[in-house]
């Protein structure tokens, strides 16, 4: 791996890319530290030092961010608009027929797509970031435990001058993410939406293992590192995993040539999904806790006592079910909507593609149906599984220390994926020069 690693940086155009991406990462990175006007720097310091690292409703931003969020700096809000942004315009790609006719019309459709994916980037980062700063005025973004002055009034300046600016700093530092990550995409290595959320989970794992050190010692620090080798082997394993149906195209004549003839597969991945129904299932999980905030705190009754006991507490077995079977029902629920069986049966028979023994049509499209409902309930109890690990780090480590635990989860689904991904580009490449695999 070493060798493909240096094999990369001779050959000059993937060593141009490379470095660009470094490059962009690099800004990425400082953009994430630098802090918005009108914020107190040494205010969120002290807050994040009394907090000790939980952050309740808003960890799941937090870790995606880099830990930009909490200290609202210009590129406090990440990539998470945009992610959100993505899944929306798929989720109604199935329900609006403009939307389904646009992706099916190839490049063309797919850039108007991804222009109305900006504009509602854009809009959701205006939203976004207004929530944020309106939570960081009334000392929520920090759940009540700093009394300190995040955004400092009686400087001079009105306040509503110094909110909105503070919002349009985040909103065009989330509009600048993404253009350094399509940046990456077009003229560096990987996709660049994975590689930026990939940059921000890794740079929160030294600190969070020194954490893990300094309050529990090095044998559990090092226990920590070894479980955490042995659930990156295993999600490896089993995001390569994939069922190959066999395809036939048959042979046809088109004046004097002849095309068809040949064979190859469609390739149903395990882990059909992606992280999608995690974050789906994280997120609707994190309305209960949204919920206490319309509660009276200085009188807590037993509904409120029961949600943050059962629905809200992560080392809860109530939730540690709910969880699982939110992540297998929306599992079902993504595929279902991405992966069209009587299309792709629809598109085989139209090219004349079979696959053998089965009939074309319908027959071909049951078929995949099954196989891929086969395939679909393992990759949901994989997904569930390595979500809740973090939940029992949890329970192991201390209850309520360290609700952005990166090491499990969401965020080794991420890296893993994005890892794989980048490597894969980066082996082709090297093929196309005659060089030896990336991964041997």
């Amino acid at each position: 791996m070493l060798s493909a690693f240096l094999s990369a940086f001779r050959t000059p155009d993937l060593r141009k890319k490379l470095l660009f991406t470094v490059g962009i990462v690099a800004i990425y990175r400082l953009g994430a530290t630098v802090p918005s006007p009108g914020v107190s720097y040494g205010n969120v310091q002290k807050c994040l030092e009394a907090i000790e690292g939980s952050t309740g409703v808003l960890n799941l931003l937090d870790l995606f961010s880099g830990g930009a969020l909490l200290q609202l700096s210009i590129f406090a809000l990440g990539i998470m608009p945009y992610i959100t942004a993505s899944i929306i315009l798929q989720l109604l790609t199935v329900v609006i027929p403009r939307l389904e006719q646009l992706r099916k019309e190839g490049q063309a459709g797919q850039a108007k797509i991804t222009q109305y994916t900006r504009y509602l980037t854009l809009g959701l980062g205006v939203l976004q970031a207004s929530a944020f700063v309106a939570l960081a005025r009334s000392g929520q973004l920090f759940n009540n435990q700093c009394n300190e002055e995040i955004i400092p009034t009686g400087t001079g300046v009105p306040d509503w001058l110094t909110l909105s600016i503070l919002v349009m700093t985040m909103t065009a530092g989330t509009g600048m993410v993404m253009w350094l990550g399509e940046l990456i995409t077009d003229r560096g290595v990987g996709n660049g939406m994975s590689v930026l959320i990939f940059t921000s989970i890794a740079a929160r794992l030294p600190s969070e293992g020194w954490r893990i050190k300094e309050s529990q010692g090095w044998w559990k620090f090092f226990l920590v590192i070894a479980l955490v080798l042995v659930v990156i082997t295993a999600v490896t394993f089993i995001e390569q995993a994939q069922r190959r149906i066999p395809v036939q195209y048959a042979k046809r004549m088109i004046g004097r040539r002849m095309y068809g003839g040949t064979s190859t597969y469609i390739p149903l991945k395990v882990n059909q999904a992606g992280v999608i129904p995690v974050i789906f299932g994280s997120s609707l999980l994190y309305l209960p806790q949204l919920a206490l905030q319309f509660f009276d705190q200085t009188d807590p009754g037993k509904t409120q006592a029961w949600i943050q006991n059962n629905l809200v507490d992560p080392t809860s077995p109530i939730y540690i079910v709910v969880y699982f079977l939110l992540i297998i029902f929306f599992t079902y629920f993504y595929v279902s909507i991405t992966f069209n069986p009587t299309e792709v049966a629809d598109n085989m028979k139209k090219y004349g593609g079979f696959v053998p023994g089965i009939r074309p049509g319908k027959p071909t499209a049951d078929y995949l149906d099954f196989i891929l409902s086969r395939i679909t309930l393992p990759g949901a109890l994989y997904l569930a599984t390595i979500s809740i690990l973090p939940n029992f780090f949890f329970i192991w480590l201390d209850r309520q220390q360290y609700l952005n635990f990166p090491f499990g989860g969401t965020a080794v689904l991420i890296m893993v994926g994005v890892a794989l991904e980048t490597s894969k580009q980066i082996e082709s490449q090297l093929m196309q020069r005659n060089y030896e695999g990336f991964l041997r």
